[in-house]
């Protein structure tokens, strides 16, 4: 929903409504995607182990914030399927694009993931 005071601050109330909108959000993707539970579980594990393994806190945010992305992408792409699904089930080549292009920005940051794991910690088991 828009803001109805344009760009002024939301102030308390505003914020504790927008963070619960956002728990709604992640209790929806947890109920209804099995890709983001997988990668919550996922999480899971990656947040400790890189938190473990980072030496300093940059490799740190690097190591957990490119799981972060992940889950991120994840929610983004099941807001774009939802969106498309409302306006029915029948195939549609644009709607079928779209579907591939969100699932393409969650690979990439699967990739990322991959990229920023392997950079950090290869050189120390080499």
């Amino acid at each position: 929903m828009a803001d109805t005071y344009g760009h002024l601050p939301r102030g308390p109330r505003g914020v504790w409504r927008a963070a619960q909108w956002s728990l709604k959000g992640l209790r929806a993707a947890w109920l209804h995607e099995s890709s983001f539970r997988l990668e919550v579980y996922l999480l899971l594990v990656l947040a400790p182990l890189g938190w473990w393994l980072g030496q300093t806190a940059v490799e740190r945010v690097l190591l957990i914030g490119s799981c972060l992305l992940v889950l991120a992408m994840e929610l983004m792409n099941s807001a774009l399927e939802a969106v498309i699904e409302r306006y029915g089930p029948e195939h549609h080549e644009l709607a079928g694009r779209a579907k591939d292009m969100g699932s393409a920005a969650v690979f990439v940051l699967m990739m990322n993931v991959l990229l920023v794991w392997g950079v950090l910690l290869a050189p120390r088991l080499l």
